[in-house]
């Protein structure tokens, strides 16, 4: 899928050496780049939601001792 964006002329000099400069094209960094990224980017923002959703009293947490009695383990402590 074809995606367009825009960079500041820093990142994208940046981006511009670092491909020169190991033979690599700039759509490998930016796959790369967004690869590693989002899995951070998602986590941040499912843990807002799951933040709001406590703090609004549409979630609740459930501690470890409640689920090891409820899965009948025994404490790993």
């Amino acid at each position: 899928m074809p995606t367009s964006i825009r960079l500041s002329p820093e990142l994208e000099q940046r981006l511009n050496h670092l491909a020169a400069s190991t033979g690599r094209t700039k759509a490998f960094y930016l796959r790369e780049s967004i690869e590693r990224g989002l899995e951070d980017i998602e986590d941040i923002y499912l843990a807002e939601a799951r933040l709001t959703a406590l703090k609004e009293g549409r979630s609740h947490t459930v501690s470890l001792n409640e689920v090891m009695a409820e899965y009948d383990l025994a404490n790993p402590l």
